[in-house]
């Protein structure tokens, strides 16, 4: 794709994720109209401009879907950098122990009866935080081989890991069956109740890993090449998968702190994004990150308004489309490798 094409492509992915968010700022129990909305957003003084739209909307809704965005983008870059990094197409921002060590994070916090933050995080954000940085510093140490974690220890260490994790977080739902209610639905993932406050304390660590995997591009096209060849433009291998795992390791801790254990969104959004925009990194990871947001976005609506006035955990519709996606994807891989009968 040329650099002209590619910026077009960009701009019109960034007008649809506009679009939606401001059609997002009106759904829920009060339905506000499109064009109201933007006068709340850029001219609250306009006729027909009511007090209680503009509370809804900046205090209610706006961080929502701007955490949504942001989470959205965070975990498909993530996925992205991961698939290359892994050379696995399966690849997902919890394939090295994230979703594991924040579930049992969360988990500890909710059943502990924590009350107090840190860092602007909440006592359960910041737990879930703490248990992604400590599960994937985990998977790493015990994955290095001669100063170097191979690929194959990575992805081993990681599942291995999360499979004990996630049985200790079912043996605390099993004892604690009090708090069960709570701990499931914040395993599912959602934003219900998100405030500035949790946008303040997510945004800066997404933002920051964002930016380090974009500059990351380059040695993730060497080393999506394979090992020899990363050899052969002198890469540091050890070096490079350490900064790319730790940028989208900060990434997915931050996404996960923010709006808990979200599925298939950090595994569909690059597939669908290097069907448009191929394989290199350079743009790959931005337009990732945008469609991501986008996926988020429309899946948050749904969870709001499928069952209204229940709220679904946004974490079931991303896990219904992202599978039912894949699937259909797998079956269009399948027939053509199969080519033409």
């Amino acid at each position: 794709m040329k650099r002209r094409s590619f910026i077009l492509s960009m701009i019109i992915l960034g007008c649809l994720l506009l679009g939606f968010a401001i059609i997002s700022l009106g759904l829920g129990a009060v339905y506000i109209p499109p064009e109201r909305v933007v006068n709340v957003l850029f001219n609250p003084a306009a006729p027909g401009v009511e007090s209680t739209d503009i509370s809804i909307i900046r205090d209610i809704r706006l961080p929502r879907i701007i955490l949504s965005i942001l989470v959205g983008a965070g975990l498909a870059a993530a996925g992205a950098a991961f698939q290359g990094l892994f050379r696995n197409p399966l690849a997902d921002p919890f394939i090295i122990g994230a979703s594991g060590g924040a579930s049992l994070g969360a988990t500890l916090a909710i059943a502990a009866g924590i009350s107090s933050g840190f860092l602007g995080f909440g006592p359960i954000p910041l737990a879930a935080f703490i248990g992604t940085i400590v599960a994937v510093i985990f998977v790493y140490s015990i994955a290095q081989t001669s100063g170097n974690a191979s690929i194959m220890a990575l992805l081993l260490a990681g599942a291995s890991l999360s499979t004990v994790l996630t049985s200790i977080v079912s043996l605390i739902m099993m004892v604690e069956d009090s708090d069960m209610h709570e701990i499931f639905a914040w395993l599912m993932g959602g934003f219900a109740g998100r405030s500035w406050s949790h946008l303040f304390s997510s945004a800066p660590y997404i933002l920051i890993g964002l930016i380090f995997l974009w500059l990351l591009s380059r040695p993730l096209d060497a080393l999506a090449c394979g090992e020899e060849t990363a050899r052969t433009f002198g890469l540091p291998l050890g070096r490079a998968r350490a900064a790319v795992i730790m940028a989208a390791s900060l990434i997915t801790a931050a996404a996960v702190a923010a709006g808990g254990i979200i599925g298939f969104v950090g595994l569909i959004a690059p597939h669908i994004t290097r069907l448009f925009f191929g394989a290199s990194h350079h743009r790959l990871i931005p337009a990732s990150a945008l469609t991501g947001a986008l996926l988020l976005v429309i899946a948050d609506d749904l969870a709001r308004t499928l069952i209204a006035p229940v709220e679904m955990p946004v974490g079931i519709v991303t896990s219904l489309l992202g599978g039912t996606f894949f699937l259909y994807l797998l079956k269009n891989m399948q027939k053509e490798l199969r080519g033409p009968a």
